[in-house]
């Protein structure tokens, strides 16, 4: 797909499945996590990854979803030093650098727009110096509201004050896209890999990218 640069002003990008992979994620949440609460709490494995399992998806699409402190006061351990445990499993997706580069040389906005809370976001950050390479980075915890509610777009409208007409947003989240896309958002684009070590996803209800060399052919005439 051949993005025409000159429709487009503002570019918000998500971070955890399209600036960074989700390998880090998935492995915290589905291994490392349980693993360590069995361990502490004297559990077996299995049954600790199911308790786990069921409880994160009655949070499903809310703030709790992505708080750290939430999770560390809901499991009684502490999250954030157990992600800083394996925080050498944090990287950049293919070619991201060089694709935020591309969009500061065609004069984009760039707007890291995030569910992630500021501990998390600080672990990432720390690590790869991603927040460096973007103009602006907004978390949902500011507001209140995750990226799946109408009432985040609301309240990053006014403090970014972009054109939904002139705007595309990556991420990896169908459900946030389709709030996006329900906004008003024009250029809507889905990641196919979030997770380097996982399978591609199919199927995608948007413009799937493999690789953000995709979108760079446009450029020349951006």
């Amino acid at each position: 797909m051949v993005v025409n640069w000159k429709n487009i002003d503002t570019v918000l990008l998500d971070m955890d499945g399209t600036l960074l992979d989700l390998h880090f994620d998935n492995y915290f949440w589905l291994t490392h996590l349980p693993r360590r609460y069995a361990q502490q709490f004297h559990r077996k494995e299995a049954s600790v990854k199911k308790m786990i399992h069921t409880r994160l998806l009655e949070e499903r699409g809310t703030l709790n979803w992505y708080s750290t402190d939430f999770w560390s006061t809901e499991f009684n351990i502490d999250i954030v030093a157990l992600k800083r445990e394996i925080k050498h499993l944090i990287t950049k997706r293919p070619k991201t650098s060089r694709f935020l580069e591309n969009l500061a040389i065609a004069g984009k906005q760039r707007v890291l727009v995030t569910n992630a809370d500021h501990n998390g976001m600080q672990i990432k950050f720390t690590q790869t110096q991603i927040d460096l390479e973007v103009d602006r980075v907004i978390s949902s915890h500011d507001y209140g509201y995750p990226k799946e509610q109408r009432a985040f777009w609301d309240h990053l409208r006014k403090e970014i004050d972009f054109d939904p007409n002139r705007t595309a947003f990556i991420d990896d989240s169908i459900l946030v896209l389709r709030a996006a896309q329900d906004y008003g958002i024009r250029y809507l684009f889905c990641i196919a890999q979030p997770d380097s070590q996982m399978r591609e996803n199919v199927d995608l209800d948007f413009f799937a990218i493999r690789d953000f060399d995709h979108l760079f052919d446009g450029f020349s005439r951006g």
